[in-house]
Parts: C-alpha cells; sequence; structure tokens
C-alpha cells in the first residue's frame, strides 16, 4: 500500500538532499498515480500498477524533447527513484505546477479555451514523430471493441445504449487515420489541464504519450467543452469527419468505461463521465 511512510522512506532513502522537505498528499490522485507534494517546488509520483511504471520513463526520455515546442507548461522530471522498501516499480520527482484542475464550470463555454486547446494539440502534431520505439505505437480503437460494449450493456439502463451502440458503430466503421503518425498526449481531459486566474496554464500526465492516431486526444472535447466549444476546438483544430467520428468514439469508450468501474464509488467520477457519455452521443 502506498502512504505517507513509505513516500517519506523512499524520498528519504534515496534523495536525501530533499529528505527535509514537508510532503503532502495531493487529493484527489489519479488512478495510475499517488502524487505528493515535496516542499514548494517538487513532486512526487508514485504508480499504483504495472501499467502506470511504464509511463516514468516515457515522460523523462520525451517531454524535454517536446515540452520546448509546446504552448502550455508540462511537468519537468528532475529524477528516477528505484523500486525499494517493498515499493515494486520505478517512480519520479519533478517541478511542481501551481494551478488547479480545469473544470467545466470554468471553462466548458470557452471559446477562448476550445481554440487554445486546439493550439496545443496543433502545436504537438508539429513535432516531427519519432519511429521504432515500442512505448509509443498507438493502440487502436478496435482493441477496446469486447470491453467497450460490455460497458455499454452494463449501463443499459442508466443511458441510452441504442445511441451509445450507433456511436461506437460509428467510430469503428471511420476510415483510419491516413496521414503520416504525429505526437498525442494520449489522456487529454479535465484532470491533466490546470488553470491559473481562470486561464490553462499546464497540461500534466503525459503516460500516454505517443505516436499515430491522434483521434484519441479529441475526448477533450467531450469531457470539458460544451457545443460551441466543441465547434471552435474542432474548426481550429481542422478536424476532418472521419477523425471526429473516430475521437466521439474514443470519448465514448473512456466514458463509459470509467462509469462503469468508479461511479458507483465516487461521485465526482459519476458527474464527469456522465457528461462524457451524453456529449460523445451528441455529438
Amino acid at each position: 500500500m502506498i502512504d505517507d511512510e513509505l513516500a517519506r522512506r523512499l524520498v528519504r532513502s534515496q534523495f536525501p538532499q530533499w529528505s527535509a522537505l514537508p510532503l503532502r498528499l495531493v487529493d484527489p490522485a489519479g488512478s495510475d498515480h499517488v502524487i505528493y507534494r515535496l516542499g514548494d517546488e517538487l513532486a512526487v509520483r508514485l504508480p499504483r500498477h504495472d501499467d502506470a511504471a511504464g509511463q516514468i520513463g516515457k515522460e523523462l526520455r520525451w517531454l524535454p524533447r517536446l515540452a520546448p515546442h509546446l504552448p502550455l507548461r508540462t511537468p519537468s522530471p528532475v529524477a528516477v527513484g528505484r523500486p525499494a522498501s517493498g515499493y515494486p516499480w520505478p517512480w519520479a520527482v519533478s517541478h511542481w505546477l501551481d494551478g488547479q484542475v480545469a473544470t467545466v464550470a470554468m471553462l466548458g463555454d470557452s471559446v477562448e479555451t476550445a481554440v487554445e486547446l486546439a493550439s496545443f494539440l496543433s502545436a504537438l502534431r508539429g513535432v516531427p514523430a519519432v519511429g521504432g520505439h515500442a512505448e509509443l505505437a498507438g493502440r487502436p480503437l478496435a482493441d477496446r471493441d469486447a470491453g467497450t460494449r460490455r460497458a455499454i450493456a452494463a449501463v443499459a439502463g442508466v443511458f441510452d445504449a441504442e445511441a451509445m451502440t450507433a456511436v461506437w458503430d460509428a467510430a469503428l466503421r471511420a476510415p483510419a487515420w491516413d496521414h503520416p503518425p504525429v505526437w498525442f498526449h494520449g489522456d487529454f481531459h479535465t484532470g491533466n489541464l490546470l488553470t491559473t486566474g481562470g486561464r490553462l496554464s499546464a497540461v500534466i500526465d503525459f503516460g500516454g504519450l505517443g505516436v499515430g492516431d491522434p483521434a484519441c486526444d479529441l475526448t477533450i472535447a467531450f469531457s470539458l467543452l460544451s457545443a460551441t466549444g466543441r465547434a471552435a476546438f474542432r474548426e481550429a483544430l481542422t478536424v476532418d469527419d472521419a477523425t471526429w467520428a473516430r475521437g466521439r468514439g474514443w470519448a465514448l469508450a473512456a466514458g463509459v468505461n470509467a462509469y462503469t468501474s468508479y461511479a458507483a464509488v465516487n461521485p465526482r467520477v459519476a458527474v464527469e463521465t456522465t457528461r462524457q457519455i451524453t456529449a460523445a452521443i451528441s455529438g
């Protein structure tokens, strides 16, 4: 179990230069990592499971190459810790990024935010993509077919199963990405956007970073933006019909799977995923 004592022990034993700094749990934490603030300027990220463990090395390798090209701040890795004290995975220390997590209430109706999001993704896609790195290979949407259909069936009493299935089928039928592979964030949703003074200021958690079809990043249009914002976002990013259909599919899959996993025990997730699923259905 990851707790305060384990986090302190790892920092104390591996990075004694920071052992006197206060350590404070960041709540709510994500599903992949437990995050602590270390002093005023650092953060400690501890993976929760095997799938998240590989994200540390990916960020350390690629973020320094991408960050100079991006219009919003991104995490700056400082050090990587090793497994120890019964904790089985590598873990990371990075610079702390001030800001509040983006919310629908704050930014959902903002056309300016929609354009800023599109500008960030355009800049990310504009960085020359690399090949030959297995950890960057994008996952096809079809890989989520069986699980997504099970989730749709599981929530048929809450949402319109016929409408969800139509969105999902359309996403799978849509022509594949037929342009050169580009960078994508891979987990581009409200929880990974920070704001300062009511404006977007940073994008965090690049553990899903990859190269290929960028449709997965369109999830943000359905998790954060209103219909007006989605229209402005799509126009600014110049998204064709096939990519938009795949993006709706990614948003629906992420929303319905998260709903079935967490909504019953987490009211915040229930509200967020309900909005995302409803928006994906409406388009």
